[in-house]
């Protein structure tokens, strides 16, 4: 049964208590209607005896206390979910904005999901090919995995986002493969660039994208992930495609989190973010997985921008407590000229080892990974070595190591955001470059591997 009333007590930015309530529950679904007809959305976010909390969607500007009604829909906020979604785009709260006919759901679910039973959870073991080779050779995505990309203000983290839902499929899996996309706050050029590349590539086709814009209500920027996620189960657990999720700006996100905590006068944890921080992102996050017995599986690549570049700022490093690795864009790497920028040293993906090797892609995959790494890593203390003592003071292994590391930045890594390389294309791409080093310092590859691949490759 619907509940109405006209007892709205105080307004704080989004927020809005009302006195004199009962029966209201925690999440249900509030339509305010104001003193002009117009009616805007909200939901329950505090619940203390008779006085309710509602945090307004739309915002609170021009709402009148007395002449305001607030109705009660006893429902959570819900998505109306169908196949008919792919190829479509949504505004932050699910409804069309690409002036397409409307949604006829099959069914309307809770967006606040549920999280995945541990127990009926399937290990992550199958490789994704993104095409981008700092991450399918050396940072492997495997099915199922969350793994984020921190990036910096000024970045091309768009870019990145937008190479990996154009090129990402599973390889040798028949199963349907589909990119939901969710942006959070960000501009109408960005919106923009996403919805011309996805369509100009033809990955709309497979896609369905949620855009909230700088210029939307922040309130709207909470719901936004989790409509994209409640898109995602639906495709991945009940229509068994395999979804990848891609979800920016999280620092977006974060900020809105903060807003609303500052409203509700909470007691701030680190650099004014909630408390709860840890625990909202969790519930982001861990919408990733497989379930046992069922063919689908949500992937998740969640963006952030660390402010001033700090990874050790509270969102990227809660991030990185929850999620299995982090791939890394570089600011010198990018005022290099290096497209895409990503630094391989200190990105890593957790699960790699579970998506790589004989039937996956391929039996020296792994020897070579941990070869490059230890390569580049020596190639660029020799290099700043250099620039300290001069190329006089390298050895020849170390002048080996360091021409490595500079090929390594042009040829691997330097591919642009229109080279898609498939997982052959990058281990040969590997053994090429590993030919400048002796041979004798090829110590983490084994013999018969060195032996099979490095005079193949040209």
């Amino acid at each position: 049964m619907l509940k109405e009333y006209k007892s709205v007590q105080e307004i704080v930015g989004p927020l809005m208590i009302v006195e004199g309530v009962e029966g209201i529950k925690y999440e249900e679904l509030v339509e305010i209607q104001t003193q002009t007809g117009e009616k805007r959305r909200g939901r329950v976010l505090e619940i203390d005896g008779d006085r309710a909390m509602v945090q307004l969607f739309e915002g609170s500007a021009g709402i009148n206390l007395k002449n305001t009604t607030v109705r009660f829909l006893g429902k959570p906020l819900e998505l109306g979910v169908s196949e008919d979604m792919i190829g479509r785009v949504f505004d932050g709260l699910g409804n069309p904005i690409d002036k397409g006919p409307k949604i006829i759901p099959e069914k309307r679910v809770d967006i606040n999901g549920s999280p995945i039973n541990p127990v009926s959870r399937d290990y992550p073991s199958e490789f994704i090919q993104t095409g981008i080779s700092t991450i399918d050779g050396l940072n492997t995505l495997v099915r199922g995995q969350k793994l984020p990309i921190f990036s910096g203000s000024g970045l091309p983290h768009n870019n990145v986002a937008a190479q990996i839902a154009r090129q990402a499929k599973v390889l040798g899996d028949d199963a349907k493969f589909a990119v939901v996309f969710g942006a959070m706050g960000i501009t109408f050029e960005e919106a923009q660039f996403f919805i011309d590349d996805f369509t100009k590539t033809g990955a709309i086709d497979r896609a369905v994208l949620f855009i909230n814009l700088a210029n939307d209500p922040a309130i709207e920027r909470i719901s936004t992930p989790r409509m994209a996620l409640t898109c995602a189960e639906y495709l991945a657990f009940e229509k068994g495609m395999h979804v990848l999720v891609i979800l920016t700006d999280l620092t977006n996100y974060a900020e809105a989190l903060r807003e609303v905590s500052a409203a509700r006068k909470e007691v701030p944890g680190r650099r004014g973010y909630p408390g709860y921080l840890y625990t909202d992102l969790s519930q982001i996050y861990e919408r990733a997985g497989k379930i046992k017995g069922k063919p689908g599986s949500i992937t998740q690549i969640p963006i952030l921008t660390m402010p001033e570049d700090d990874i050790t700022h509270p969102i990227p490093d809660l991030t990185g407590y929850i999620t299995e690795g982090q791939i890394i864009l570089s600011r010198e790497l990018y005022q290099s000229g290096i497209q895409p920028p990503i630094f391989v040293i200190p990105s890593l993906s957790r699960l790699k080892d579970k998506g790589i090797g004989k039937g996956k892609t391929r039996e020296d995959h792994a020897d070579t990974m941990n070869q490059i790494y230890a390569a580049y890593a020596s190639g660029r203390e020799a290099r700043e070595l250099a620039v300290i003592l001069g190329d006089s003071a390298l050895s020849e292994a170390d002048k080996a190591f360091a021409k490595f590391a500079e090929n390594f930045d042009r040829e691997y890594v330097s591919q642009g955001y229109e080279t898609n390389r498939n997982i052959e294309e990058t281990l040969n791409l590997g053994w090429k470059l590993l030919k400048v080093i002796p041979r004798t310092e090829l110590k983490r590859i084994r013999t018969e591997y060195i032996d099979k691949y490095l005079n193949d490759k040209d």
